[in-house]
């Protein structure tokens, strides 16, 4: 049985995640900021109550980390996926960003997951699967940014990405695979109803980048089709 840390698994590719993974039979720790407005997440966590399992978690907030910790205790994660995150300010235009916006999605879509991965590594690293992922955008990537704009959003996945990278690296010699995934422009409440493609199709296509992973792919960005996208 697979173990799998989920967060912002209220709504969203979050909760495909934890969907998907529940249905496979995956013990699922499902966590969001207000469990008690979710749900969808309750509902699949009372269907599946020997497995999934719904804990309260600002990503931002250490002593709610530090509770995940303490539930989790010493068990192995299989995976871990720091899927929490937000667009930040409406307008981020040049010369219109407001830096305390800007700051908090920094918290929120860099920090965030680097606190997480420091927090959980040693329970990754018992594990078989031993993998880390951590959700991202093409949007942080600098060769595909052709259109500008987009300050806030831009620089704090291109950030992630860089903590993603290091992780990498540091974890290599605990055989940890660290993956940098872009979903694809999803139908989600920040996607917006003229996206792409569903979460079911997202999330799918993601676990299938993540099911046959190995170490040699640890450090790189795949998009949800699996294809390498450029830093």
């Amino acid at each position: 049985m697979l173990t799998v840390i989920v967060t912002g698994s209220n709504r969203g590719i979050g909760l495909e995640y934890a969907k998907q993974y529940a249905k496979d039979g995956a013990r699922v720790y499902a966590c969001c900021r207000r469990p008690e407005k979710a749900g969808e997440l309750l509902a699949l966590a009372q269907a599946n109550s020997d497995r999934v399992t719904v804990h309260p978690l600002e990503v931002t907030n250490d002593g709610q980390i530090a509770a995940l910790k303490a539930v989790v205790g010493d068990a192995p994660v299989d995976i871990l996926i720091n899927n929490a995150g937000v667009y930040g300010a409406d307008d981020q235009d040049l010369g219109a960003c407001d830096e305390s916006k800007w700051l908090e999605t920094f918290r929120i879509n860099t920090i965030a997951p680097y606190k997480m991965i420091a927090t959980f590594a040693d329970n990754v690293a018992r594990s078989r699967k031993k993998t880390i992922v951590g959700m991202t955008s093409k949007m942080g990537s600098m060769d595909d940014n052709s259109s500008g704009g987009y300050y806030i959003y831009r620089s704090s996945k291109a950030a992630l990405n860089a903590v993603l990278k290091s992780a990498a690296v540091d974890l290599q010699p605990r055989e940890i695979i660290v993956l940098t995934l872009h979903p694809g422009w999803v139908k989600t409440a920040m996607g917006g109803p003229g996206a792409l493609i569903t979460t079911t199709r997202s999330v799918t296509n993601l676990r299938k980048i993540i099911d046959n992973a190995t170490l040699a792919d640890s450090g790189k960005f795949f998009q949800n089709d699996g294809a390498e996208v450029p830093w």
